[in-house]
């Protein structure tokens, strides 16, 4: 959508309303597929628009009405409907003419209204950065194609009119809104199988970003055009004729590669004009599914197949839909030509992608050619947009799915996925279903146990093993290509986060409010409701949930809140219990009284509670708590060097906890081992450490060449100090072993 739109002369007005209606006659000769009701429908949308535009000019001083009507021819050339088409006549109404949503309601009926709505502007919100801005305006863009897929059919037709006639604009804006495109609209395009207008957007922005470039690689196809001719027909013939004489109806077409793709290649691969050998190939139409691999066999008895360049994606379709086999043959005179053999049906699909939805609807109402062509990425869209509330990551999310380079894998059930390439055995399970990602464990990529990091390639056949209690690790979030799979791991990561930091906290406060003589925390309805309310405006926070997650995380003092509480209770005549105030504030010596109640860890507390990885903390190590801002509680061992810093520095932070009697999982230490160099030293180290029934979960040799005497640190997974003393004794047993000992941070 563009707001290039300035006032007319009077002069003008005349000349300006032939033009207008001029371009209204030649889009009503497109409108032969629609009823006379609908083409009157369309009419009504025109003349509304026409008013609505009265007076305002394009840069090049046509009526700017013509630009809403090139728009719409663009649709109606996909046969997109009645409605479509008076959206795209009217996509300018609400953002540049002050037309509300409910007068397009109220003439034109809701669904136009949405159209139109979800082709609009954001109104001007305080956004922070423009970035900011343009992510919320394409998020609801997105969002209103992924409810209805017309919304991104007319956008694009908008933003190929707007590039076809960009010369008109100032030269100021020509690499902003050609970048846009290149970045987002084509890829958009490609996404949704329209690679007619994929490939003119792409052609238009290399025109105006590099307009240099463009002019010397158009002259330079231009002679290579005309050097080669004799060479095309005469593969031509040579084709037709081979077909001919195996009496194979076929309709073959000279294909061209674009300026921008030839271009792009000659940049990434670094080669000159000369070098770039598929510039033309050929396009095979033939009449059945069948009739493709037919052909496939009269070309590669004409011509020898270059090995390694055949792609059946009548097999395997693309993600976007688009089926055909592609062949690269060795020509007369040695020259590479690709050929490409599809249907009509699937040319049609090819060309126009989810467009093709309405291209077939007249002659085959009842088809499902492409009625599901895009339909699982734009359902992925909403996907991502449940777990996703910031604009600029849904945004990021959306970005990394704009590029699909597929890779094609199976599940043991044999049904074929679809991924971008480079997509990781997390992003096949999170394809397959979010409660599978959440609870992967491992893997088997074509019957062997692999990481759950490696990348999957074309033909692999995977298979996802789960844990019932297994969650998403953050560490994935460093390796995942797909944007649901990111979405889904940060949402999952957001909202456990959440829950524990809630318990956390509300465990906090209930210490905080004994401390103060208040036995437990009051219930949130009832009687001490107008409590809970009073509190909340004292501390600014909407709920009570919101509080205790605060607390958890460490935003908020739970000993000064308490204090609040306590003081609230007391005014609705709760009496605060003097004896349990001594048991809580004087059973410690003053030294070792920090300022809350002590919370008990047994490792199970996820991730509001962390183990510092300076001095890793195991259960027998006197252990203290530091409220981290906003990072929940961190737990160091007590004569941990920049715990004692920390606590100089922010002594009502550190909160006193102690270690369960049963811990419910193992902690990782480091053990440094210095060891006698020597063949198999270190085997006979793990073999020890295994012994003593203890995993190694890393291990570091540091960089530098291995010395008569080696330190090896390992980090060792243990139940507590006990099991530490057990794998430290082993060790010290192990011959080659000089020394073993548990690591410590130097002390400050």
């Amino acid at each position: 959508m563009t707001t290039e739109a300035a006032s007319a002369t009077p002069s003008a007005a005349p000349a300006a309303a032939s033009a207008a209606a001029a371009s209204f006659a030649a889009l009503l000769g497109k409108l032969d597929y629609l009823s006379p009701a609908d083409t009157e429908n369309v009419r009504q949308a025109y003349r509304f628009a026409d008013k609505a535009h009265l007076g305002q000019l394009r840069k090049n001083g046509d009526p700017y009405i013509t630009h809403p009507i090139a728009v719409a021819a663009q649709c109606a050339e996909w046969k997109l409907d009645a409605q479509a088409l008076m959206a795209a006549l009217m996509h300018d109404a609400i953002e540049d003419c002050g037309v509300t949503k409910q007068e397009l309601v109220e003439q034109f009926g809701p669904q136009v209204a949405e159209l139109v709505d979800g082709l609009t502007k954001l109104e001007k919100l305080e956004f922070n950065t423009r970035e900011q801005n343009q992510a919320e305006s394409f998020r609801k863009m997105l969002l209103a194609m992924a409810k209805d897929v017309r919304v991104i059919l007319i956008k694009l037709a908008d933003r190929t009119h707007n590039m076809r006639t960009m010369g008109d604009m100032p030269r100021s804006k020509w690499q902003r809104i050609s970048s846009e495109t290149l970045d987002i609209y084509a890829p958009i395009a490609h996404r949704l199988g329209l690679n007619f207008t994929y490939r003119e957007l792409q052609d238009l922005s290399f025109r105006f970003l590099h307009p240099w470039r463009y002019e010397v690689l158009s002259k330079a196809l231009n002679r290579s055009r005309g050097r080669r001719r004799d060479l095309i027909a005469k593969v031509q013939a040579e084709v037709e004729g081979a077909f001919h004489k195996q009496k194979l109806p076929v309709r073959i077409m000279g294909r061209e590669k674009t300026l921008y793709s030839v271009y792009h290649k000659m940049d990434s691969k670094n080669l000159s004009f000369s070098q770039v050998t598929d510039i033309y190939g050929f396009r095979i139409i033939v009449p059945e599914l069948v009739d493709c691999y037919t052909a496939l066999g009269i070309l590669h008895q004409l011509y020898k197949p270059v090995p390694g360049k055949f792609r059946d994606y009548v097999a395997i379709p693309k993600l976007n839909g688009y089926q055909s086999l592609h062949t690269t043959l060795i020509g007369p005179v040695g020259t590479n030509i690709e050929f490409q053999v599809r249907t009509h049906a699937m040319d049609v699909v090819a060309e126009s992608g989810v467009a093709a939805h309405w291209l077939y609807k007249a002659s085959e109402p009842n088809s499902p050619t492409s009625q599901s062509l895009g339909t699982q990425w734009l359902q992925s869209l909403l996907d991502i947009q449940q777990e996703t509330h910031d604009s600029t990551e849904f945004w990021d999310h959306i970005k990394i799915d704009l590029f699909p380079d597929a890779v094609y894998v199976f599940t043991p059930k044999s049904k074929i996925m679809a991924l971008p390439r480079g997509a990781t055995v997390v992003d096949f399970a999170y394809a397959i279903h979010s409660d599978i990602g959440h609870r992967t464990v491992a893997a088997r990529i074509n019957g062997e146990q692999r990481p759950l990091r490696t990348e999957l390639s074309n033909g692999d056949v995977v298979e996802i093993v789960t844990g019932e209690k297994a969650e998403p690790n953050p560490a994935w979030l460093s390796f995942v290509k797909t944007g649901r799979a990111r979405s889904k791991i940060r949402h999952h990561l957001k909202t456990v986060a959440q829950e524990k930091s809630v318990d956390l906290g509300e465990r906090m406060l209930g210490q905080a409010l004994r401390s103060e003589g208040i036995a437990e925390l009051p219930e949130e309805q009832g009687t001490h409701a107008a409590t809970w309310d009073k509190l909340l405006r004292f501390t600014g926070n909407k709920t009570r949930a919101e509080l205790l997650s605060d607390i958890g995380l460490g935003k908020r003092i739970a000993s000064m809140v308490g204090k609040k509480l306590a003081l609230l209770l007391t005014e609705t005549g709760v009496k605060p219990d003097t004896v349990l105030i001594s048991t809580e504030r004087y059973t410690q010596s003053a030294d070792e009284r920090v300022s809350q109640g002590v919370i008990t860890l047994d490792g199970s507390e996820g991730l509001s509670v962390q183990y510092a990885p300076c001095c890793k903390p195991i259960p027998g190590d006197r252990i203290v708590g530091y409220l981290g801002r906003g990072e929940g509680l961190v737990v160091h061992a007590d004569d941990c060097a920049i715990a004692r810093r920390l606590r100089s520095r922010d002594a009502e932070r550190f909160l006193e906890v102690e270690w369960a009697d049963e811990p419910t999982r193992a902690f990782d230490t480091t053990v440094v081992v210095t060891v006698a160099n020597g063949k198999g030293v270190l085997a006979r180290v793990a073999a020890a450490i295994a012994a003593a029934e203890a995993d190694i979960t890393h291990l570091d040799m540091g960089d530098e060449p291995a010395q008569t005497a080696t330190d090896i640190h390992f980090s060792v997974a243990v139940r507590d100090r006990y099991h530490l003393a057990q794998v430290l004794r082993s060790l010290k047993r192990t011959p080659s072993v000089i020394k073993a000992q548990r690591f410590k941070q130097p002390k400050a």
